[in-house]
């Protein structure tokens, strides 16, 4: 009888204490909107790395790319879930598949939109299901920065995919705060690639005179185009990530990807040693980058504040 109830008493500790410490290889599902090499996915690598799990030895990697093709994430999640694996990370847009994973597997998110608008968690706080992660967006503050980068700016073009899960409380913050400035504000929703160019015509005769652009697969793809219509359009341009200012945007402001996606191995490494996604807070990016295209600003004939640029992470000369 003893020797039963040693046997027991090992058995539930060892439960207590995850996957890992039952010698057990974790499987780790990757969601991923993109093609092979992934930036993003690398990142989470590397996190995984930095708290002490060796690929193939620790845990295994199933991953699925979407290559752009956002209608064929249900049919993605379901094969990741035929592999059984013992959680989720998902990434960008690839978390609207996250309701459907957390019926049944953890799920740890990096997502640029409100989780709790998009029905992934009940709350920042207390996230209450099976699912939590980085939350990446800072909508208001972009738009005051573009209003101290132009103070002129009577007028803001929105660009906004529609279909982008969590959009809704997005724009209304952002809606908001243009209001609070006194900006007028126009939104512009191109959904996919189709109906991108028709979006940035209208935004191109909307009368606007300033640009402020949510950060989605869409407009990343068509990043380029994008500022250059806004630069065409003689408009001042703000963008959520570095990358849109490298394509020539005028200004970027937001987290930095690369410090996102490594933090979400902390959410993995607690689910696999037997925390509850639900009682995870979700977190916002502690840092955050300010980024300024100069070769732009000179073609808008615009002179950056020098309070601004003392305070650029980076500036693109």
């Amino acid at each position: 009888m003893r020797r039963r109830a040693f046997l027991a008493l090992s058995v539930s500790v060892l439960a207590a204490l995850g996957v890992r410490a039952q010698g057990q290889r974790v499987r780790v599902g990757y969601l991923s909107p993109a093609s092979p090499p992934d930036a993003n996915l690398e990142s989470f690598r590397a996190g995984m790395r930095a708290r002490g799990y060796v690929e193939g030895s620790d845990y295994e990697l199933e991953v699925r790319y979407a290559g752009r093709d956002y209608s064929r994430i249900l049919i993605l999640a379901q094969e990741l879930l035929a592999a059984k694996p013992d959680l989720v990370v998902t990434a960008g847009p690839m978390t609207r598949g996250a309701p459907f994973l957390a019926q049944s597997v953890p799920v740890v998110f990096g997502f640029s939109g409100d989780p709790v608008d998009a029905g992934i968690v009940a709350s920042f706080a207390r996230p209450g299901g099976n699912a939590t992660g980085v939350e990446l967006d800072i909508a208001s503050k972009r738009v005051e920065l573009l209003k101290e980068i132009a103070p002129r700016v009577s007028r803001v073009a929105i660009v906004a995919n529609p279909d982008h899960a969590g959009v809704g409380s997005e724009l209304k913050v952002t809606r908001d705060a243009a209001k609070t400035l006194g900006l007028e504000s126009q939104v512009f929703e191109p959904n996919n690639d189709a109906t991108l160019p028709a979006a940035l015509e209208a935004m191109r005769t909307s009368g606007s005179d300033a640009v402020l652009v949510f950060p989605d697969a869409l407009t990343l793809t068509h990043r380029e185009e994008i500022a250059r219509v806004a630069t065409r359009m003689q408009a001042p341009s703000i963008f959520g990530w570095k990358i849109y200012v490298q394509a020539g945007g005028l200004v970027s402001y937001g987290p930095v990807q690369v410090d996102a996606y490594i933090r979400l191995a902390y959410f993995a490494d607690r689910i696999i040693k037997g925390s509850k996604p639900g009682e995870l807070p979700v977190e916002q990016p502690t840092k955050l980058e300010l980024v300024v295209n100069l070769k732009t600003a000179q073609a808008l004939g615009l002179t950056i504040p020098p309070t601004l640029l003392a305070r650029a992470d980076e500036v693109i000369e």
